[in-house]
C-alpha cells in the first residue's frame, strides 16, 4: 500500500517559456541584404542561418531572414561558411 502511494506521485511539469515577439513585427523594420551587421544577427559564429527559436522571428520574417541571408552569400557580403 505505501508503494502505491510513492508510485502515483504527479510527476513536475516544465513550464512553457513565453515567446519573445518578433522584432519585425514590433518595430516595423525592414530587412536589407547590404546592412551586414544586421543580417550577421540572424546567422550563427559557424555561418548557418539561426533557427527561428534563437532567433526570434516570426515564422514569415524568419523565411525572409533566410532568403536575405542567401541573396547575401550569393553577393559575397557574407560567406558561406567560416573557417
Amino acid at each position: 500500500m505505501a508503494r502505491e502511494r510513492e508510485q502515483k506521485k504527479p510527476k513536475q511539469q516544465f513550464k512553457k517559456k513565453k515567446r519573445r515577439p518578433c522584432i519585425f513585427c514590433i518595430e516595423k523594420k525592414g530587412l536589407d541584404y547590404k546592412d551586414i551587421g544586421f543580417v550577421r544577427r540572424f546567422m550563427t559564429d559557424r555561418g548557418k542561418i539561426a533557427p527561428r527559436r534563437n532567433s526570434g522571428c516570426c515564422a514569415l520574417h524568419q523565411r525572409m531572414v533566410a532568403e536575405v541571408i542567401k541573396r547575401a552569400r550569393q553577393l559575397g557580403f557574407v560567406p558561406f561558411t567560416v573557417e
